[in-house]
């Protein structure tokens, strides 16, 4: 039986009215996990120093940051298909709030590493909001709704980099998280009282693929954490190889059960198919090649005082990480009005295209402070905008109606995924590239190439990607009736 979600338009800007306070609430709970990640980047420096710890410690933070970012958002996005979105919204929420307090009380980084952990797992926050908008607005709604919601991915506008490299040169990283706190406190009010629960999509009583779901967090985990930590271990050890030998072994066990599974984790058939496979390589060669460069590799080298520009922990988020969320703000929103007309596939292969050629400037002129300054900035609009709100755009729309949660949660993985092995290799790159003395020039500069190469990949993936079926006109869309399953 179907139920149609009750909707009458005058026109396209009907989309969205009287639901501002149910996106204001998924703005904020977004924001929440969001700042952990944009806040922390310029306080790396300083949790290394406070905590007592090594840059490859840091490192691994970060990468298992972003890991259980991908393993929260594929388990809990196939969850809410059978549970309901607004209830996993609520469990991130809470799950956000526990790690932040151990953040802010670790004494060492094991502890604040466990904090980590927990703020990753509640990235699902933004597969299930793209998710829950979807069933309740029409395409053209969704699209503009999706812009402002990938908009936040960037962070709060800039602010957010600016004010974590200011706490990090007064109060300490400690502050970041009391303030992504507040933030999560008043997301899970505001979830709780304004955003709708939409019915399943699956049946309730099917039975979660627990057994898929641990196997592939043991995989992920092995291959990703072996990465990160090779150059520290060596790589011919024996600990390394176990990570990653044990992972690949998991990996393989993960496929081989999702074809006997009643009840998948991942739809093989879909992954198979050309809509799926590219569209996830393209998300992680892109996520990877981005944020190793943004979330660790440019923050370490620009307050490097040895071989780098020698900058405060403000100036560097002012000048590197401010200008891409200021612009992408703007430019994410635009996307989502354009996605819908041009096609998200198009959007997707114009900003892959256009990110690498700005890597590629931006490896080179690495000493060249302005140089880097502006190159950066036009991530504003190529990966904050259009990478960030396409892809996001691209899964949910192609994704199988019986099971809407499969492929979009699966390319939300692949952006927890894409930024761990990023953040890896770079951490891998720069450790291997440090002597007695710290980090060399020679480690940054491989770092910068390894992204370069990640995002040379996500260009040839995203030209495979499979051409959609040609799309309605814009008026036959926002006159149509979306339409929720119940079995």
């Amino acid at each position: 039986m179907s139920t149609t979600l009750g909707r009458t338009r005058s026109g396209a800007e009907s989309d969205l009215a009287g639901r501002g306070p149910m996106l204001l609430a998924m703005v904020l709970a977004v924001l929440g996990y969001q700042i952990n990640a944009t806040m922390l980047s310029p306080a790396l420096p300083d949790v290394i120093e406070r905590l007592g710890t090594t840059t490859a410690a840091a490192g691994l933070s970060q990468t298992l940051f972003f890991l259980m970012a991908a393993i929260g958002q594929v388990t809990l996005a196939r969850l809410s298909d059978q549970r309901g979105r607004k209830p996993m919204m609520l469990v991130c929420a809470a799950v956000l709030i526990v790690g932040n307090v151990l953040c802010v009380v670790a004494p060492n980084i094991e502890v604040f590493i466990a904090g980590r952990i927990l703020q990753g797992v509640s990235a699902a926050m933004f597969t299930l909001a793209f998710l829950t908008l979807n069933q309740l607005l029409t395409p053209a709604g969704f699209g503009k709704a999706a812009g402002i919601i990938t908009a936040v991915n960037g962070g709060l506008a800039g602010v957010d980099a600016i004010a974590g490299g200011q706490i990090a040169d007064t109060i300490g990283f400690r502050g970041i998280f009391v303030c992504s706190t507040v933030i999560a406190v008043a997301g899970l009010i505001g979830v709780r009282r304004y955003v709708p629960d939409v019915p399943p999509t699956t049946e309730p009583g099917a039975r979660f693929d627990s057994r898929g779901i641990t196997a592939l967090a043991l995989g992920l985990t092995g291959i990703l954490v072996g990465l990160a930590q090779g150059a520290a271990w060596g790589w011919t050890s024996a600990l390394t190889a176990a990570f990653l030998l044990g992972g690949l072994a998991s990996l393989a066990f993960f496929v081989v059960s999702q074809k006997s599974a009643p009840n998948p984790v991942i739809d093989l058939d879909v992954l198979a198919s050309r809509r799926a496979w590219p569209l996830l390589l393209t998300t992680i060669c892109t996520l990877g090649g981005a944020f190793g460069a943004i979330a660790l590799t440019i923050p370490l080298f620009s307050q490097d005082a040895r071989v780098g520009l020698g900058l405060t922990a403000v100036t560097s988020a002012i000048l590197f990480l401010t200008p891409i969320q200021l612009i992408g703000v703007v430019s994410a929103p635009l996307t989502g009005r354009l996605g819908p007309r041009i096609g998200w596939r198009r959007i997707v292969v114009t900003g892959a295209v256009a990110n690498f050629a700005i890597f590629l400037v931006a490896t080179l002129f690495l000493h060249n402070e302005w140089v880097l300054v502006a190159t950066l900035a036009a991530l504003g609009v190529t990966y904050g905008g259009f990478m960030l709100t396409g892809l996001n755009g691209l899964a949910v729309t192609t994704a199988p109606k019986d099971k809407p949660g499969s492929l979009s949660g699966l390319n939300g993985a692949c952006f927890g995924i894409g930024a761990s092995l990023g953040i890896a290799l770079a951490s891998a790159m720069i450790t291997a590239g440090s002597d007695a003395g710290g980090v060399t020039e020679a480690g940054y500069q491989n770092a910068m190439y390894t992204a370069l190469a990640l995002l040379a990949v996500g260009v040839v993936t995203s030209l495979l990607i499979q051409r959609p079926p040609a799309e309605e006109s814009a008026a036959e869309r926002d006159d149509r009736p979306v339409v929720v399953s119940h079995h």
